[in-house]
């Protein structure tokens, strides 16, 4: 058993690191097992030697976010705590300073992990960039931000935003309405995000000039895009010939962004996703950048990141038994 007390600053935001009703303070002892007192400007810790030599690091990077102006919730808590273990303490400021656009309701968007900060890193200075990881590791949301941020800027003159609706399949003739009524449906995250950074008014507004385009995937066959920023969604449903074509319309001063979770695969099971087979054949061309993200990058509810943990433990108990099943045929 340990102890080690932490000395609070005068400018420290005591408050803002106990959290309502000492939330935050008690969510570090349930996770790491340790005990916390604070007194007046100080903070003991009592534990055994390794989760108080955690939990200290823990306190010191919540407050290193909140000296530089930055906001604690309970996903941030959980956030440093997970990555503990990793040598992250100078790069944890960089996601107070790092601020995409404001979206129309005035919230700021901000890379809130070290991954997703590498991601708007990687976009920012590569010309084609993929991001591969789970659902609520915000590869589309960000995408959408650095979009609107390049358009508004005049970097950019368009937004062409697309995703395959591999979903559809052949139902799209059932459905009622003309062809863009009908993949509507599909397209909903996208147009969702372009709200958030525009608001309503300016996305009509500019649809209708054309300079920004939200639409399947089939779309895109036979044209150059030039003077755009595109982004590719939900790109493990497309085929590699898909993908091929989608990377071949890049045209000058124009970036790509690919997402897609290759865990949620819709194709058939003869058929090949065309991420999987684009990040093997193009990871080691410049100016192509692939970011990968982890359940840690997850920024909806903590739950989410426990699902994918426990899916993920499935499929690896599940890929072990196969293994031994055809180990045990070919003996």
């Amino acid at each position: 058993m340990s102890e080690k007390i932490i000395v609070l600053k005068e400018d420290d935001a005591v408050s803002m690191l106990l959290g309502d009703f000492d939330s935050n303070i008690k969510l570090i002892e349930k996770l790491l097992n340790v005990e916390i007192i604070t007194r007046g400007d100080d903070i003991k810790i009592k534990g055994n030697d390794s989760d108080v030599l955690k939990t200290e690091k823990v306190i010191n990077n919540l407050l290193t976010l909140i000296r530089k102006g930055g906001q604690i919730s309970e996903q941030s808590v959980r956030y440093v705590i997970s990555t503990v273990d990793d040598e992250i303490d100078g790069e944890i400021e960089c996601l107070i300073k790092d601020c995409v656009c404001v979206t129309v309701s005035g919230k700021p968007v901000k890379p809130k992990t070290i991954g997703q900060k590498k991601y708007v890193d990687f976009i920012k200075n590569n010309t084609i960039t993929f991001g591969i990881g789970p659902a609520g590791t915000g590869k589309t949301y960000l995408a959408v931000a650095l979009a609107v941020k390049a358009f508004k800027a005049k970097e950019v003159s368009r937004i062409i935003l697309t995703r395959p609706a591999v979903e559809a399949g052949e139902k799209l003739g059932f459905l009622p309405g003309d062809l863009q009524n009908k993949v509507d449906p599909y397209l909903r995250p996208l147009y969702d995000a372009l709200f958030d950074m525009l608001g309503a008014e300016s996305f009509h507004k500019h649809m209708e000039k054309g300079s920004i385009e939200v639409a399947p995937l089939a779309y895109m066959r036979g044209r150059t895009l030039d003077d755009s920023f595109i982004i590719l969604d939900e790109a493990q449903n497309t085929t590699p010939e898909q993908m091929k074509m989608f990377l071949t319309r890049l045209g000058f001063n124009s970036k790509m962004v690919i997402t897609g979770d290759i865990t949620q695969i819709d194709l058939p099971e003869s058929r090949k996703s065309g991420l999987i087979e684009a990040v093997r054949v193009l990871k080691n061309i410049d100016d192509i950048a692939i970011n990968k993200f982890t359940e840690k990058d997850v920024v909806r509810h903590r739950i989410v990141q426990e699902i994918i943990k426990a899916y993920e433990k499935f499929d690896m108990r599940n890929n072990f038994k196969n293994d031994n099943k055809e180990s045990k045929r070919k003996l």
